[in-house]
């Protein structure tokens, strides 16, 4: 695969870039933001021109501010939809017309467990968002279908990236001991996940969503947890 990552960061871009250097295929990094539909609409057109076509889309933007529901201000709750929920729309958007020029276009759209299935005090922005990306991806899947365009979500548990980790070590540990699969998940946890929707194997599955959480929202309780 070739890939292009876009971030805000300009700094984020060149470290993951060179991380992934080694890796088959081309990596490259460009500055976008997808609250922006024209940078959306500049980052499709930088793939195509860079690899001649685009085949898949991964909407990963995301961001989880906390803040509890009387402290939210029209602010904090626009700025989370922005991100969350119309940049997944915004990229995909941009992004029809050469999915559909590929004949075997994949969208994977990174949601959550938390706002679709469970909740956390703090994040109700959040958990809105993150549903929000599942009413709009059953519709659209629909509406991609005769393009051969497959559409569907992972929806990730307690993952171990840089913004869990600046959760602390103690809300990591707690987490860890709240999932029956006894740890906190890995970024190849949800690749692997991601990377299978984007096959030809997966060629008729959309509007689908995967949980992948290693267990975590089994337990009715702690109590059931412990019984295990």
């Amino acid at each position: 695969m070739n890939v292009l990552v876009i971030a805000r960061s300009q700094a984020e871009l060149d470290a993951t870039v060179s991380e992934l250097s080694d890796q088959p295929g081309r990596v490259s990094g460009l500055r976008a933001d997808v609250t922006n539909p024209e940078d959306c609409r500049r980052a499709v057109e930088t793939v195509v021109e860079q690899n001649g076509g685009l085949d898949i889309v991964c909407a990963n933007a995301g961001i989880f501010p906390s803040g509890k529901l009387e402290d939210l201000t029209p602010e904090d709750i626009d700025q989370v939809l922005a991100v969350n929920f119309k940049g997944t729309v915004f990229i995909i958007q941009a992004a029809l017309s050469a999915l559909a020029a590929s004949g075997h276009g994949r969208v994977i759209i990174t949601s959550s467990i938390t706002g679709p299935i469970t909740g956390y005090p703090g994040w109700s922005h959040y958990g809105a968002s993150k549903a929000a990306q599942l009413g709009f991806l059953r519709t659209a899947a629909m509406e991609l279908a005769p393009k051969q365009i497959t559409m569907n979500a992972v929806l990730p548990g307690n993952i171990i990236t840089e913004g869990l980790i600046e959760m602390g070590q103690e809300y990591m540990n707690q987490m860890a001991a709240a999932i029956p699969a006894g740890r906190l998940g890995s970024v190849a946890d949800i690749g692997h996940a991601v990377l299978f929707f984007a096959t030809d194997e997966a060629a008729y599955i959309t509007g689908q969503t995967l949980v992948v959480d290693g267990g975590q929202i089994l337990p009715e309780s702690s109590q059931a947890l412990a019984e295990a």
